[in-house]
């Protein structure tokens, strides 16, 4: 994937340019990426080529945890409760 696609607007290349930026700015540019990707282009693989691109050499940094945590998929959130958990079991 070319890296203008995975990245269009340059924000994760900029990231990576930003001397001393934090995890949570990171996350912070990660969901503007996000948001300014095309609906037609898969996210997944935009990710693996930005890792490749800027994580691989930059292994320590809070973009590279950012992205890297991007791709695990989230945990399915346990039914906390609720007017149908609580008469789930009347007689």
């Amino acid at each position: 994937m070319d890296l203008s696609e995975a990245d269009p607007k340059g924000l994760v290349r900029e990231s990576y340019n930003i001397e001393g930026i934090s995890y949570g700015e990171c996350g912070q540019i990660f969901i503007d990426w996000v948001l300014s990707l095309p609906v037609v282009v898969n996210t997944t693989d935009c990710i693996r080529a930005l890792i490749a691109h800027y994580g691989t050499p930059n292994p320590d940094h809070p973009m590279t945890r950012v992205l890297t945590e991007a791709l695990t998929a989230p945990e399915h959130p346990k039914r906390r409760g609720g007017r149908a958990g609580r008469f789930a079991s009347a007689p």
